[in-house]
């Protein structure tokens, strides 16, 4: 018998990976493809042609996903009446990057724009109910200068100290 050495972590995989749940995973794929770019690595699919599992690359970064069942656990945004999380993906150009996203038929939530952070930063919803943030860093800012932009703010920044 031959030893073989496994890496307990492939040197594609980063430690953190976001893995999504959505209704028509299929489409999703295809919508990630054309709204992000992402390129399909994966694809296993149940006996009843279900997305038992995918693998994405978007860059540099895995997206694992699967179909919406609760069979299985696994409820997604359209159950679940929306999603609390965030996925936030850095590109060199966030207008042009939003612009596709949106063509390929997400829904701007906050179109890009200049913030105290640094970046021109944008939000969008799939339309699998997933939020996506876009940014493209511009200015390097200190964090001293962003609690001093954030103290200005007014009333909404004392919720975020």
């Amino acid at each position: 018998m031959t030893a073989t050495t496994v890496k307990a972590i492939p040197e594609n995989m980063p430690t953190l990976t976001p893995h999504i749940v959505c209704a028509d995973a299929l489409g999703a794929i295809e919508f990630y493809k054309r709204a992000f770019g992402a390129t399909e690595e994966t694809r296993l699919l149940t006996k009843d042609g279900k997305l038992m599992h995918a693998m994405l690359r978007i860059g540099d970064s895995p997206l694992m996903l699967m179909e919406e069942n609760m069979d299985w656990g696994a409820p997604g945004p359209s159950i679940l009446g929306g999603t609390p999380v965030t996925i936030h993906v850095a590109v060199t150009d966030v207008d042009a990057a939003f612009a596709r996203a949106v063509k390929a038929g997400g829904t701007a939530k906050m179109p890009p724009a200049d913030m105290f952070w640094g970046d021109r930063y944008g939000v969008l919803t799939d339309p699998y109910g997933h939020c996506w943030s876009m940014a493209t860093h511009v200015r390097d800012v200190t964090p001293e200068e962003m609690q001093v932009a954030i103290s200005e703010m007014g009333e909404c920044a004392d919720a975020v100290q």
